[in-house]
């Protein structure tokens, strides 16, 4: 006789749910973050048909020789909600068996859906980002444009992140469950527990630390990078800066004030952390509101913003009297125009 758990039985339920509601929202977003478009662009990918600005990516991406995306042009439109509608009802039909073995195929087959679907993207994103109109009106030699398949890429001046949306995380809250179910109905967990608690409970400190450990500045690349406000090339490392957004994507900047007119500018980027290149250092970047700053005086910095950061008070003070300058401090560089 079939017998489970009360929890697994609604986390069954829930799972069953959950990859449902994923054929009514959307499954993936590619978003478009450029200078000319401060608002950002969006393509939203749901199970059946796209929405966000095809039409103005559609548009943009004619000048680069991209063919225009129509979604009558994918069977997957067609037969995707067809597939997560299944998997979604053998989630309750699994709930309602009561069996491990049901169960079990589920997370195989849903396991191997997730990686042939993530696979079929990503040769999508690879066809349209390569085969390109060779009388497009913008060439760049050996440049293609294809997303990334998750995460942030570089494309000329437009900055792309492909990340998961409310359905797709539906769908991963979706196998997690079942995944879970299964450990627990077959005692995996208790075993797992059992066997591996003694040898694994020194790893827990170092996981606490590595987790809370923040993520740390991207270095500057001297006479390669551009500045993010000023578009000037970095060739001067002591003065520069670098801002990190909530969605990890770094802009560098060759003057402290550019990095605080940048923010002005766009202030509707979430901003995770600021970074100054440390004045002594060798391309070394110091949180900025910990540091301690002077500013004019005979400092002179590639965009006349004229700041100098350090670690500590002490040297701050010792340059403050050879450079004549004066202090300042990140509240009044942070306000700055």
């Amino acid at each position: 006789m079939n017998t489970f758990s009360k929890s697994s039985v609604l986390m069954l339920i829930l799972a069953g749910i959950c990859i449902l509601l994923a054929i009514v929202f959307p499954i993936w977003r590619i978003e478009l973050d450029a200078p000319q478009y401060p608002e950002g662009l969006a393509l939203h990918i749901y199970a059946n048909k796209m929405g966000g600005d095809v039409d103005i990516i559609n548009g943009l991406n004619h000048y680069i020789g991209m063919k225009t995306i129509h979604a009558e042009e994918f069977i997957e439109f067609t037969v995707l909600p067809y597939i997560i509608g299944f998997f979604g009802l053998w989630a309750l039909f699994s709930a309602y068996k009561k069996s491990k073995r049901s169960v079990l195929i589920l997370l195989i087959c849903f396991a191997l859906f997730g990686i042939l679907a993530m696979y079929d993207f990503w040769r999508w994103e690879y066809e349209y980002g390569h085969n390109l109109d060779p009388t497009a009106a913008i060439i760049v030699p050996g440049m293609a444009y294809q997303p990334p398949l998750i995460g942030f890429k570089q494309l000329l001046n437009f900055g792309a992140y492909s990340i998961p949306d409310i359905g797709g995380w539906l769908l991963l809250v979706g196998g997690i469950l079942i995944a879970l179910v299964y450990v627990l109905e077959a005692g995996m967990l208790n075993r797992f527990i059992k066997n591996t608690a003694k040898s694994t409970i020194w790893m827990i400190p170092v996981l606490f630390f590595l987790s809370c450990s923040p993520n740390g500045p991207d270095p500057i690349i001297l006479h390669k990078d551009t500045c993010a406000f000023c578009k000037m090339n970095i060739s001067e490392g002591h003065f520069a800066a670098e801002l990190i957004t909530t969605k990890g994507r770094a802009f560098k900047f060759d003057d402290i004030t550019c990095m605080a007119a940048f923010k002005q500018e766009n202030s509707d980027k979430d901003v995770k952390s600021h970074y100054v290149h440390y004045y002594l250092g060798n391309n070394e970047l110091i949180p900025a509101e910990s540091a301690f700053y002077i500013s004019g005086g005979t400092l002179r910095s590639p965009m006349a913003g004229n700041i100098a950061a350090f670690k500590s008070e002490t040297e701050a003070n010792e340059y403050l009297e050879k450079t004549q300058a004066e202090k300042t401090d990140w509240t009044s560089i942070n306000q700055s125009k």
